[in-house]
């Protein structure tokens, strides 16, 4: 799986942009401040185990959360996340791009409908509601 083509759609979204917090190598991707994925290399050992070289931690419902981890193998819960409402997905090809797609845009809805009425505003204002939400 190219994460140079997961970053690209992450950085696709309306008003995203990319910050490095925590470490040179860990890309967070926010909406008006706010993270909805990061993106990221795994250790040697996590390749030999995973077969990648990347992965990606996305907002999800939790109950979804759970679903989805159940289907893939390649879906963990969030590694350095609140494992109720994070998942990490390893990049190794298993989860198909249209899923990782949809995955991307339930996360940025989510933080979306977290924000103030505020926040939402401008968005709302310059971007469609399918554009936004997927709807």
């Amino acid at each position: 799986m190219d994460h140079l083509k997961i970053r690209e759609y992450l950085l696709s979204k309306p008003e995203a942009w990319e910050d490095f917090p925590f470490y040179p190598d860990v890309a967070v991707i926010k909406v008006k401040n706010k993270m909805f994925a990061t993106l990221s290399p795994v250790n040697s050992k996590e390749i030999e185990e995973r077969g990648s070289g990347y992965r990606m931690n996305l907002k999800c419902d939790p109950e979804e959360a759970i679903q989805l981890r159940d289907v893939f193998d390649s879906v963990l819960a969030g590694y350095h996340m609140n494992k109720k409402h994070w998942n990490t997905i390893i990049l190794n090809g298993e989860v198909p791009m249209g899923e990782l797609e949809r995955m991307i845009d339930n996360s940025y809805a989510l933080v979306l409908k977290s924000m103030t009425k505020a926040e939402r505003r401008s968005l709302e204002t310059s971007y469609s509601q399918e554009t936004l939400y997927g709807q």
